[in-house]
């Protein structure tokens, strides 16, 4: 049985002056990746595919390169559209993430729905594992991406009770059916 690895990135430099989607993988956050990608347990990935953020990317090119693959990409992976509200403070940007899960079918300050949002990424992931040709498959995205296809395939409401604890983590899901698996781990540790 072959395997989905659905992988977060990790640790981001945060800059208020460039666009969320565009910001690059910390130092810190290379290490962690770098250390999930020497697991033995994805020798038997053959494909990997990412959101096209930035982060997401580089994060899925540090995955694949150690298999000599390349990186696919699909725009419906990317996170949740808040650019009505563009960069929040994290404090700020907890609360609303807070009213994003609570409220699903309502938009929160111009979001995109939390319904919306977890149908579109569901259909994309379900599109990837159709086409899969073989061997484990890793996609790798955002918090909130996992957590709302998390939800999805798990037949649970909406909640932020899915989501990772902190950036990079990982869930597993068996394919082509999909059937979750294992629940959020880190990808590394964060020291």
């Amino acid at each position: 049985m072959a395997t989905l690895f659905f992988v977060t990135h990790p640790e981001v430099v945060v800059d208020p002056h460039t666009p969320v989607e565009r910001w690059h993988l910390s130092e810190r956050g290379i290490t962690r990746m770098r250390h999930f990608a020497a697991r033995e347990e994805l020798r038997g990935i053959g494909a990997v595919w990412a959101s096209t953020e930035t982060k997401a990317i580089e994060a899925a090119g540090l995955l694949a390169a150690r298999f000599g693959l390349g990186v696919e990409t699909e725009r419906a992976l990317g996170e949740n559209d808040r650019s009505a509200t563009g960069f929040l403070p994290p404090p700020e940007f907890e609360a609303m993430a807070d009213a994003f899960f609570a409220a699903p079918e309502q938009s929160v300050r111009g979001w995109e729905r939390a319904v919306d949002a977890q149908s579109r990424i569901a259909c994309a992931v379900r599109t990837i594992a159709e086409r899969h040709e073989g061997g484990d498959l890793a996609i790798v995205a955002h918090g909130a991406v996992g957590a709302l296809l998390l939800s999805a395939l798990a037949g649970r409401p909406i909640s932020r009770r899915e989501d990772q604890p902190f950036q990079g983590h990982v869930w597993r899901a068996s394919l082509p059916d999909l059937a979750l698996l294992q629940g959020w781990e880190p990808i590394a540790p964060r020291d």
